[in-house]
């Protein structure tokens, strides 16, 4: 991965220090975007249910959420039929 320059970023710091977030009414804005985007649910499992989601995940090189909803999406295409 490149590095910055000392130069470049002095000049990116004082573009994001002297640019105002732009912000709309009713969620409009970036951060509510993003909020709304990262929208999270927490569950809580048993031991056995964890070391066997966490295991999956590893061999598949996926998240444990990745996991999760690969299995939910899976379920629902059978509901479907």
């Amino acid at each position: 991965m490149a590095r910055m320059t000392e130069e470049e970023a002095f000049d990116l710091d004082e573009k994001w220090t002297k640019t105002t977030p732009k912000v709309g009414p009713n969620g409009s804005g970036f951060i509510a975007k993003r909020k709304a985007a990262a929208v999270a649910h927490t569950i809580t499992i048993d031991e056995i249910s964890a070391d066997y989601l966490f295991a999956k995940a590893i061999a598949e090189h996926k998240t444990p959420a990745e996991v999760i909803s690969d299995m939910v999406h899976e379920k629902l295409a059978v509901a479907q039929y």
